[in-house]
């Protein structure tokens, strides 16, 4: 009897992990399709904003939105953004991140800065040393990267190595250089013939002014779509998780309902053939 209470307590148990790993799953896939909305919605805005720029540019350089007295007081190093998770539920693909991030850091010629609770710890356990960290946001929408952008501006360059999304089952780790990418992202725009300068605008307050915002809002474009491409990628492997661990769990509570029913029928036929037993002792 006692066999049959445990087998019927972990069978229930196993159906409680069987509704909740279903539910998690449900939720990283609600996540996946809302950012990759987001994501869409901002390479248009992205090209809105380039067509503009590309029409009142002052020259071939990207410069982040600096300021011109700032370009001379750049920091002669390559600054590595680490895009990882705020906690440590995102598979293995933070320390392959860090593991690739590491390879390529020098400190004499990097600095990094991480963004995410959980690289930040990995990096302190390996005693690596970085300049800032900053909390990956919470919300999918609508955060603020500008103190990330005041760090790019400071660097003569920029990398940032993220996880990216490829699939549900598949997720890599992406290193781009920020103005490389600027540029390639810049290409795929469709050019105008369209002119905007001095001679059919007005400025406010300068057209170097101008150029620098434009130049800014872009880049902020650019950082807030690695970090949703980060986070995609990482509601990908947790989904992938969920996956397994739905299948495992629903795997074993099939197995838990088999011995439970053939507990069942194993004491019915002890009690039947008690009672056969005792009916014959009777006669």
């Amino acid at each position: 009897m006692r066999q049959i209470n445990e087998i019927g307590r972990e069978r229930d148990t196993m159906g409680v992990i069987v509704e909740l790993t279903n539910a998690f799953e449900g939720i990283a896939s609600m996540h996946i399709s809302q950012i990759k909305d987001q994501v869409l919605a901002s390479e248009n805005f992205f090209g809105q904003l380039w067509q503009i720029y590309s029409q009142i540019r002052v020259g071939e350089q990207f410069h982040f939105g600096r300021g011109q007295a700032q370009r001379h007081r750049l920091i002669n190093k390559e600054l590595m953004i680490l895009i990882t998770a705020e906690g440590s539920f995102s598979g293995d693909i933070d320390q392959r991140l860090i593991e690739k991030a590491l390879s390529e850091f020098n400190p004499v010629t990097n600095d990094l800065i991480v963004v995410g609770h959980h690289g930040a710890v990995q990096l302190a356990q390996k005693r690596v040393p970085y300049i800032k960290d900053f909390k990956l946001p919470d919300s999918d929408r609508d955060f603020d990267v500008s103190p990330i952008i005041m760090q790019v501006q400071r660097y003569v360059s920029t990398k940032a190595y993220y996880p990216s999304y490829n699939s549900l089952t598949n997720q890599e780790i992406k290193v781009i250089g920020l103005s490389t990418e600027v540029a390639e992202k810049g290409k795929s725009v469709r050019a105008t013939d369209d002119t905007i300068s001095e001679e059919n605008y007005i400025f406010e307050p300068s057209t170097h002014a101008v150029v620098d915002h434009l130049e800014r809002s872009m880049l902020q474009i650019m950082v807030s779509q690695i970090i949703l491409q980060a986070k995609l990628a990482q509601y990908a492997s947790r989904f992938r998780a969920m996956t397994g661990a739905h299948s495992r769990a629903d795997d074993s509570y099939s197995d838990l309902s088999l011995q439970y029913n053939r507990a069942r029928r194993q004491l019915k036929d002890e009690r039947l053939k008690e009672i056969v037993n005792g009916l014959r002792r009777l006669k």
